[in-house]
Parts: structure tokens; sequence; C-alpha cells
């Protein structure tokens, strides 16, 4: 179980720190076990991210799904046909900044190239979690 420790901000997983990359991305974290309540803020906006390179069949999306709930973004992910992988994200400025980060980096074994945004509108269905779509 993940859970921060308040004097450090650290998030202590089995009893061992895993430290945070910056304190600004650090603040934004959270235990991606909770269910997203009150975390995307009264100053939310929407984009869709488009992210290319070699992001489809290394564990990309669940990647971005366990960020994203960190992070306390709304939204989803998906594989698109042509090798993309799209990211619809709902939160803070700062919130989705910091998705943005964490979206050019990618897990181990993904090769990312581009990560394109584009605003979008607030879709209501997407609100309050972050979830795994998936077109078939």
């Amino acid at each position: 179980m993940s859970y921060p420790d308040s004097s450090t901000g650290a998030c202590v997983t089995f009893g061992r720190p895993q430290f945070p990359r910056s304190d600004k991305i650090a603040a934004l974290r959270r235990d991606c076990r909770e269910p997203l309540q009150n975390t995307v803020s009264v100053q939310k906006k929407a984009v869709r991210f488009y992210v290319s390179g070699l992001v489809q069949g290394v564990g990309y999306r669940y990647f971005v799904h366990r960020a994203a709930r960190q992070l306390g973004v709304a939204g989803y992910v998906k594989n698109l046909n042509d090798g993309r992988v799209e990211v619809f994200a709902i939160g803070a400025e700062e919130q989705l900044h910091a998705l943005q980060a964490d979206l050019r980096r990618g897990p181990q074994g993904a090769m990312v190239e581009d990560v394109a945004e584009t605003v979008a509108d607030l879709l209501k269905e997407f609100e309050s979690d972050f979830s795994i779509e998936h077109d078939y």
C-alpha cells in the first residue's frame, strides 16, 4: 500500500520511500488507489494530448492511467488506429503540465517522439475519474 509521508513528502510503498522528481510534482501526487473525489478544481480545463512514437504495446496506457490518477487528473487514455495514443485530460493548469511531463517521459520500453496538445471541450462523463478506453 502507498501513502504520503508527511515529514518528507515522499510516497512510501511497503516501507520503502520513493522520492518524487520535483517538489512541485510531488505536491500534486496522490495515492493512485484512492478514488478521485474533489481533485479537479473549479479552474479546470480540458486538453487532448496526442502522443506519437513507440507508445503502443509497451504499457503506455497503464502508465498514463497511474500518472493521471496520482496527479488527480480526470479523463481517459486510448490507443488510436494510426499508432498514436490519445489522452483526454481534465484538471488545473499545473496538473496538466505535470501530466504532460509524464507523457513525454513514458514508461520503460516506450520511445516518445512527440506530445501534441489541443484545447478540448469539457466532457462531463469523464469529469470524475480517469479511465482506459477501448474502441472495440
